[in-house]
C-alpha cells in the first residue's frame, strides 16, 4: 500500500546507519532543472523509453559552454542508466555532450510489441489478444470519458475479469492478472539476481564519479544471463545526427539597430 521509493528509503536508512535518503513520488518531469542541478551524479533506474529520454534530453539542455564552444565541465552532469529484461540488464555511462547519449542509440532498441486490431477484434488466439480486446475496446465502450489508471487495482481487475469472460467465450487458456498487467503494461517480469547485479554495476560507477578511484565505464556494460552468464562491455558512440548531443551551437553577435 505503500510507493516503492517510500519503502525502499525506509529500509535502506533503517540498514546502513548515516546513510540519508529522501523519497518522491512524482514523476520526475514534475521536477525541473533547479531540481536537477543540485546532484553530482544522477542513476536512472526507468521503466520506459520516454521518461530515459526526457532525463537525458534535460541534462543536456543543462549544459553551459565556453565561448569556444566546449562544454564547461562544472555544467555536465553524468548520467548512469540501468535497465533489466529478464535474464539480461545493462548499465551504461552517459556523459552529456561527451559520449553517446541515450537518444544516440534509439534505433538498437527492440520494437514494442503490437497486436493485428483485426484479430483482436475478430480472431483471438492468444490470451494477449483476449486482454488487449478488454483494454483497446471494452474499457472506451463502458467508460467513454475515463482512462485506465493501469496503477489502479480495480481498473485492472475489470480489465482481466473481461480477459476471461472473452477467453472462455473462444476457448483460450492462459489469461491471468499478472498476464493482464504485463500486457496492459508492457511488463518484462523482473529477475531479482539481474536487478542486483545491474544495480551493484551502476552504484560503482557512482563510486567512481564521486570519488575518481578508477576510469569510468566507456561507456556501455551488457550482462546475459538467460543460457549462461556472459557480460561484454562496449563503447556506443555518439550519431553525428543526434538532435540532442551532436546539435552545432555558435555564438553571433547582430547590431541593435539591425531591422528584421
Amino acid at each position: 500500500g505503500k510507493h516503492k521509493s517510500e519503502v525502499a528509503a525506509e529500509f535502506i536508512q533503517s540498514r546502513c546507519e548515516g546513510v540519508k535518503v529522501t523519497a518522491y513520488t512524482s514523476m520526475i518531469q514534475d521536477f525541473d532543472t533547479e531540481f536537477y542541478s543540485q546532484f553530482h551524479v544522477i542513476i536512472a533506474g526507468l521503466d520506459n523509453i520516454e521518461a530515459r529520454r526526457w532525463l537525458n534530453a534535460l541534462l543536456h539542455s543543462m549544459v553551459e559552454f565556453d565561448e569556444d564552444g566546449s562544454p564547461k565541465i562544472e555544467t555536465i552532469k553524468p548520467l548512469i542508466d540501468g535497465g533489466t529484461e529478464g535474464f539480461r540488464g545493462q548499465a551504461r555511462m552517459i556523459l552529456p555532450f561527451t559520449s553517446g547519449c541515450f537518444e544516440c542509440t534509439l534505433s538498437s532498441l527492440p520494437k514494442q510489441l503490437s497486436y493485428p486490431m483485426c484479430t483482436i477484434a475478430e480472431t483471438p488466439r492468444l490470451p494477449e489478444h483476449c486482454i488487449q480486446h478488454a483494454y483497446v475496446i471494452q474499457w472506451p465502450e463502458h467508460f467513454k470519458d475515463k482512462k485506465v489508471d493501469k496503477d489502479s487495482p480495480d481498473d485492472m481487475k475489470w480489465i482481466y475479469e473481461k480477459a476471461v469472460e472473452r477467453a472462455d467465450a473462444y476457448g483460450i487458456e492462459g489469461v491471468t492478472y499478472s498476464l493482464t498487467m504485463g500486457v496492459v503494461k508492457n511488463i518484462i517480469p523482473a529477475i531479482a539476481s539481474t536487478n542486483a547485479l545491474v544495480s551493484a554495476a551502476c552504484v560503482n560507477e557512482a563510486i567512481k564519479v564521486a570519488t575518481y578511484c578508477n576510469s569510468n565505464l566507456d561507456n556501455y556494460y551488457m550482462y546475459m544471463g538467460q543460457t549462461s552468464v556472459y557480460s561484454s562491455t562496449f563503447k556506443f558512440e555518439k550519431d553525428e545526427n543526434c538532435i540532442v548531443c551532436s546539435s552545432q551551437r555558435s555564438k553571433q553577435e547582430v547590431p541593435g539597430d539591425k531591422k528584421f
